[in-house]
């Protein structure tokens, strides 16, 4: 597949401007990694009080679809990215007529639909060597009937808008699959085959213009209600065989896609060490957050070194590394009046590192921030965190490794 884009820069230099879609934590991030490289950022979101406003050098505050601030972020940018994957690919390929925009706007397009991401997976398997999980497209509750016997039990996604578990449904047959297609409102969704999980891994990579791709130590995830818990890297249960295949996997996946920036792809690793390909993040994802204390170039300098069309960066991982997702929920424990929890306690624990998000509305279930503990060993890493949760009133529940 190829990209269509405006043509690179041979390098975008300091202090040209850099332009980010979304206003996030992840926008906020990048502002910080292009800034600290001297780069000035503008980032187009249509809500003032914003993560990465608060970070940017100017903030637009607009729709991503008007036509008028998508005009003034070309007009002031050399390149353009997007911090989520829901941003219009209209307004993507609106601005590639002028700059740079990295990822492409068709690129984004397959990672934000389930069925074309699929499709793409399944196109990509004979240089990959890895599949999706077996699914078929359910575009009408006459569809379910002709599902097989095998799909079942399975998990019910809809099609676009699905992220941290929303939009997806657990059943085991026919009728709750029905059933669970009419409370999702009868939107085009896959039924996927739910298969023997052992653990799950995510495997960062980027590629820059001229071809050169990067990847990343794999990291593997541990989830609480569809939501990332915590990322561990090295991976306890990871062999090296299966970190092998999985940046093989990854690398051939984003040449593929003709891919410019920052990828992030998510894999299943079942219980027969076999692997599965699950879905894609056109950006820096949750799971990639600690390179930004244990690698020697973060998730977030490697974007701003793609989209510039630069060198990209070593990614040897210096630190064993465990990054815990702090949400909304300590703040309450268990009273309806916000507390502020005991970051000093935290920050006393070797290694820790504290990452807030600029959000001043804590609610259960919102990503607020997060700690990386970096450490010499693994072992030391996981007991700060296992510490840390203790101050924070987590319950960490078993660790693997």
């Amino acid at each position: 597949m190829s990209s269509k884009h405006a043509t690179f820069l041979p390098s975008a230099t300091p202090p040209a401007w850099l332009g980010v879609m979304g206003g996030g934590q992840l926008g906020r991030m990048f502002a910080h990694a292009a800034q600290a490289m001297g780069y000035k950022v503008a980032v187009l979101e249509p809500a003032r009080d914003c993560p990465a406003g608060q970070a940017a050098d100017h903030l637009l505050c607009a729709g991503y679809d008007d036509p008028a601030a998508l005009d003034e972020l070309a007009a002031q940018c050399v390149a353009v990215t997007t911090e989520f994957e829901n941003v219009p690919a209209q307004s993507l390929a609106h601005l590639a007529q002028r700059i740079v925009v990295a990822p492409a706007a068709e690129c984004v397009s397959i990672a934000q639909d389930r069925i074309a991401e699929k499709r793409f997976f399944t196109q990509c398997a004979g240089q990959s060597g890895v599949l999706p999980a077996p699914y078929r497209e359910i575009l009408s509750v006459e569809d379910i009937a002709g599902i097989p016997d095998d799909l079942l039990p399975g998990i019910l996604k809809t099609v676009r808008m699905g992220y941290d578990g929303k939009g997806q449904v657990r059943v085991t047959t026919r009728q709750q699959a029905r059933d669970a297609f009419e409370n999702l409102k009868g939107v085009p969704c896959v039924l996927e085959k739910m298969l023997p999980l052992a653990y799950e891994v995510s495997v960062l990579t980027a590629r820059g213009a001229d071809g050169q791709a990067v990847v990343y130590p794999i990291a593997e995830n541990v989830h609480r209600d569809g939501i990332l818990f915590t990322t561990t890297v090295p991976g306890p249960n990871v062999t090296a065989e299966c970190a092998s295949r999985a940046q093989a996997a990854a690398l051939s996946i984003i040449g593929q896609l003709g891919y410019v920036g920052v990828l992030c792809i998510e894999f299943f690793v079942l219980q027969d060490g076999s692997l599965v390909v699950n879905e894609m993040a056109p950006r820096p994802h949750n799971s990639g957050h600690y390179t930004i204390d244990a690698c020697v170039t973060s998730q977030f300098a490697q974007q701003v070194r793609a989209m510039a069309g630069l060198p990209l960066g070593e990614t040897r991982q210096h630190s064993p590394a465990v990054m815990l997702n702090i949400l909304g929920d300590i703040w309450f424990n268990g009273d309806d009046d916000p507390l502020e929890p005991c970051w000093d306690k935290v920050l006393a624990l070797p290694g820790a590192n504290l990452h807030l998000y600029g959000k001043d509305d804590p609610r259960r279930g919102r990503k607020m921030g997060h700690v990386t503990f970096v450490a010499p060993t693994l072992e030391e890493a996981q007991q700060h965190f296992r510490d840390a949760c203790v101050m924070l009133g987590i319950a960490a529940g078993r660790f693997r490794g």
